[in-house]
């Protein structure tokens, strides 16, 4: 487990797979987290079962989803996860979601991937770690760019939202950046 001032990061539990389910098919859920990716929801409460066997014994060493609590309620609000980790080449990817709307801009989604970056360059000794998101998604690009994350390029209409083609931004931050990073 690990504790921000908002929100804690723990193991996924099997229960957790309910709050999956109704976040994946919440359209604005779909919209913001994934650009409205089809792939992402709406889905079945059975794939989801299916999905959530899987991530329930994933091996941390190559990735691992976290949920994400708000501390003062122990309410769960979102999930935060890391895969493709790459011991050799010191590099993973993550995500953060933020499924409960009225937590939207608060600040959680932020501190859970700030705790995941702590967590990743710490534990493992990474050299970089990268995300990505779409150009119409402000509110995560302004969040990546306060966590230090700095634009490396795009994908020029990448992405498809509602008739509308929108830019894949990808994000990256070094181990020395991180080690500087003003909220350390």
């Amino acid at each position: 487990m690990f504790d921000g001032e908002l929100v804690r990061l723990r193991a996924l539990r099997p229960e957790d797979a309910e709050h999956h389910h109704r976040w994946r098919n919440d359209p604005e859920v779909v919209r913001w987290a994934a650009a409205g990716d089809p792939c992402f929801g709406p889905v079945t409460a059975e794939a989801i079962g299916l999905g959530f066997d899987t991530m329930l014994r994933l091996n941390p060493r190559e990735s691992a989803v976290f949920t994400v609590e708000d501390l003062e309620n122990g309410r769960v609000v979102g999930m935060a996860d890391y895969r493709d980790l790459d011991p050799y080449a010191g590099v993973a990817t993550l995500g953060v979601t933020i499924g409960e709307a009225e937590f939207w801009g608060l600040g959680h989604g932020s501190e859970a991937l700030r705790l995941l970056v702590d967590h990743l360059f710490g534990a493992y000794g990474l050299s970089r770690l990268e995300l990505d998101t779409w150009s119409g998604n402000e509110r995560a690009v302004r969040a990546f760019t306060r966590l230090g994350f700095r634009e490396e390029g795009r994908r020029r209409s990448a992405v498809l939202v509602e008739g509308t083609r929108y830019d894949r931004v990808l994000f990256g931050m070094l181990r020395e950046e991180w080690a500087v990073a003003a909220w350390r």
